[in-house]
């Protein structure tokens, strides 16, 4: 899955799904994905570029492909070659769709894909115009089974998002209810809602294998999903696509957020993410050598259970979901995970975001250009100051001087300050800083 506004047409991108590297690429017409693996010597395909008849150039040797995997160009081929004609020369294909302004890929056979029901949200498509979304992307450093496991549990929000989406005095009683499960996955409502039900009921859909929602409506602010799609990437890390779309009773809020710039909400949307990032990276672990060492002759979801107290209906939704991935299993059954990342790695922004976001990297790329510019000017009034010390100055002239060297200096190390949240994110996260006293 990709955002079709972060996708470039002009050049190959890779992204591994399932384990499974995938070169995605515009052939002209549509969106193209192909094993990242030339059938020639097996070189990344994503290395290559595409060239100006349009077609897919492996970097290594010119091998071309056109947008259904056959090769259309073999240099090193005598005229009378039938080489091209053989089925070893096309590359392996994928199919894509573009729904809802995101490319879906089938991982499966091209045989089966038509039979395959692309997973969007239909509340969406209902009075489309009205809609308007927030989207973030970001790969992060656990598996989508723990990613879904922690975003059907609204009952953590209060306490782990504490001073950014969520207050710990609104913490209360969470009493879930199941209302369907089956292969397809299932759904379940919230009667009181968040906020000590101050906001209303919110309904809980989870479509099999990596996609959910959460549906609020209240009165105060119109109607608002949390949609998150779970994309696997390989065992311990997945890439997270959240949508959250609204429905305003009121016009203000609609034009605030289509005035926002999406580099900035992505800032904000990556420190929420941090909130639970590290904890959620070693949890995981946790499980696994439970499940390895003390349950290992029990099924997934008595590992959870063992392993986990859940005394309260809060955790409804995730039993269940351990339920549905130990009826109908889970990616990388048996794998182990891969060795566990420092805090600094946890909390990397630039190769998990920013170097894949298309708002995020021009945004960035315009602050370093406005630091460089303010730089050389600070070194031309630096320069100035000691021809302004050996000339005769009013008093008022020379403190403006001053002053604006100060302004310079001080605007020059907050864009550089600011500049550090593209790459990296914050500690401690927001919850455990003292609060103020009242």
């Amino acid at each position: 899955m990709f955002y079709l506004d972060d996708l470039d047409r002009t050049k190959p991108q890779r992204f591994t799904l399932l384990d499974q590297d995938l070169v995605i690429w515009w052939d002209g017409g549509q969106w193209r994905a192909f094993a990242d693996m030339c059938p020639h010597r097996l070189a990344p395909l994503s290395e290559g570029r595409i060239a100006e008849d349009g077609l897919l150039e492996c970097p290594y040797h010119g091998w071309a492909f056109n947008g259904e995997g056959g090769c259309d160009r073999l240099p090193q081929i005598p005229p009378e070659s039938n080489a091209l004609e053989s089925p070893r020369s096309c590359a392996k294909t994928f199919a894509t769709t573009a729904r809802q302004g995101l490319l879906f890929v089938y991982a499966g056979s091209l045989d089966n894909a038509d039979r395959a029901e692309v997973p969007i949200v239909p509340i969406i498509e209902e009075d489309a115009d009205d809609w308007v979304c927030l989207n973030t992307f970001r790969d992060l450093p656990y598996d989508a089974t723990t990613l879904l496991e922690n975003v059907l549990d609204a009952s953590h929000i209060p306490y782990t998002h504490h001073k950014t989406v969520g207050n710990r005095k609104n913490a209360s009683t969470v009493d879930l209810e199941l209302t369907s499960f089956d292969r397809q996955g299932f759904t379940g409502t919230w009667a009181e809602g968040p906020r000590r039900g101050a906001l209303g009921r919110q309904d809980t859909t989870f479509i099999a294998p990596g996609l959910m929602w959460h549906d609020l409506t209240s009165k105060q602010f119109g109607r608002t999903l949390t949609v998150v799609y779970a994309t696997p990437i390989r065992k311990g890390e997945c890439r997270l696509f959240a949508r959250f779309p609204f429905k305003f009773a009121s016009k203000l809020p609609r034009l605030v957020i289509s005035l926002t710039p999406r580099w900035y909400s992505h800032i904000g949307q990556n420190g929420v993410l941090e909130d639970d990032q590290i904890f959620l990276h070693w949890q995981e672990r946790y499980l696994e050598t439970l499940s390895r060492t003390t349950f290992q002759n029990s099924a997934r979801d008595r590992v959870y259970a063992q392993a986990c107290y859940l005394p309260t209906n809060a955790d409804r939704f995730v039993l269940t979901y351990h339920k549905w991935l130990a009826e109908f299993g889970e990616p990388f059954p048996g794998q182990p995970l891969p060795p566990s990342q420092s805090r600094e790695q946890l909390l990397d922004r630039y190769h998990s975001h920013t170097q894949h976001c298309r708002s995020c990297r021009g945004a960035l790329k315009r602050f370093q250009v406005a630091r460089r510019v303010l730089g050389g000017v600070g070194l031309v009034v630096l320069a100035g100051i000691p021809v302004v010390s050996a000339i005769e100055v009013s008093l008022e002239v020379a403190i403006g001087y001053g002053i604006v060297t100060v302004l310079l200096g001080a605007v020059f190390w907050a864009i550089g300050r600011f500049e550090r949240r593209f790459y990296e994110g914050v500690y401690p996260p927001p919850r455990n800083l003292p609060e103020k006293k009242s």
